[in-house]
């Protein structure tokens, strides 16, 4: 296997119009996968979504990121011809990745039961807001619905927003994390189905996907505890106000409490006996935290937190944008690398949010032009004949 590219011969044709369904074709795309996008003749409507590349641009940066890396056909799926135009691409593919609304699907052949009739090979993975199965399978749900539904936009703003803003409403976080929530819930699972060696329908929720990533939330509901934006927090730490910023410290462990108080200088008050207890220390939270405030105020940011660090400390820069694409650490790893815009200088985009080997993954390509690879409705995608759904190393 290529670690560089662990994907790299598998294919993967992607109709999506969501964010999660093209981020789960974009993460299959990072690690090697040739993705082709099937977009309808009035073109992927996520390539006119806000915001665009510079004041004058009509790319969409939130397209570009999606679609790096992955190749375009135009195909209008209410066409008999079109539709045998994409049976052909799709017998040569491992993964069809879809997010036709359910209702919708027989009319232009994408019932998962005609699917598996005329592809038994492939794995049909479903990427829809609430599911396709289920009392709420036929409901739509955008950014805005899915964060509230998880429960997560209860629980916002919180930490640093809450204090500085404490009437705020209920908020959503920027961009789009509850959708890619769901995209990765798709790449992984059908990754999964892949490896499993059979075709397969595989149903994702992104509503499922961001109930679990507040399962400590909903765990504590169990036990009778109902957390709120204003109150969720660790009783210490959290983001802290520094004299030339902020930065966010956590601090689970008792070695981590002792390389604390050992940043701060050992302060007479952290001498306590009392405070060698965990239990104790949770109880006077708030009392720690006054001491933390008023001893950081007085603290440069990129100075301590490379103190904090000495110690084992868990405490990082609270970044801005900025910050994050020129920071140490971002660069080190090799996070982001600069693409060419085509006719339009370069831009920085991550690579991916995981590597493999001591090196990151490869950049790809800018994404194509509505239908630049039309040629690939004709010949297919070319899936080796009688190759295995798995692939061992």
């Amino acid at each position: 296997m290529d670690t560089q590219l662990p994907l790299a011969g598998i294919k993967v044709v992607e109709h999506a119009s969501s964010v999660a369904a093209a981020y789960a074709g974009r993460l299959l795309s990072a690690m090697g996968a040739d993705v082709i996008m099937v977009e309808p003749p009035e073109h992927n409507p996520l390539r006119r979504e806000p915001p665009f590349l510079g004041s004058d641009s009509t790319v969409s940066a939130v397209f570009a990121y999606l679609a790096v890396g992955k190749r375009s056909v135009i195909c209008d799926l209410r066409d008999e011809d079109d539709r045998v135009n994409f049976d052909r691409l799709v017998s040569g593919a491992h993964i069809l990745i879809d997010d036709t609304p359910v209702d919708r699907r027989r009319a232009i052949g994408l019932d998962p039961e005609r699917i598996e009739s005329v592809h038994p090979h492939l794995v049909h993975l479903s990427v829809l807001p609430f599911g396709a199965v289920g009392p709420k399978a036929g409901w739509q749900g955008c950014e805005l619905n899915l964060i509230h539904a998880s429960g997560e936009g209860f629980l916002l703003p919180n930490g640093l927003s809450a204090s500085l803003f404490p009437d705020r409403s209920p908020l959503k976080i920027a961009g789009h994390f509850a959708e890619m929530q769901g995209g990765i819930a798709g790449a992984l699972s059908a990754l999964s189905a892949l490896w499993a060696g059979e075709g397969q329908f595989v149903d994702v929720s992104v509503q499922d996907a961001n109930v679990a990533v507040g399962a400590f939330t909903v765990q504590r509901y169990g036990d009778g505890s109902l957390e709120h934006r204003v109150s969720r927090s660790f009783r210490y730490g959290g983001v802290i106000e520094c004299q030339d910023g902020y930065v966010e410290l956590l601090t689970l462990e008792e070695r981590q409490w002792l390389g604390l108080v050992k940043l701060m200088g050992s302060p007479e008050w952290a001498m306590d006996e009392a405070l060698g207890d965990a239990t104790a220390r949770s109880a006077r939270g708030s009392e720690i935290n006054r001491h933390i405030h008023e001893w950081a105020r007085h603290e440069r940011v990129d100075d301590l937190v490379a103190r904090a660090q000495e110690l084992g400390v868990p405490m990082a820069r609270y970044n801005t944008p900025e910050q994050v694409l020129a920071g140490k650490h971002e660069a080190a790893r090799e996070l982001f690398a600069r693409v060419p815009i085509p006719g339009d200088g370069t831009c920085q985009i991550q690579t991916a949010p995981f590597r493999f080997g001591e090196r990151p993954l490869p950049v790809r390509d800018w994404p194509s032009e509505p239908g630049a690879d039309q040629e690939l409705l004709k010949r297919g995608a070319s899936r080796p004949a009688g190759q295995h759904q798995r692939e061992d190393a």
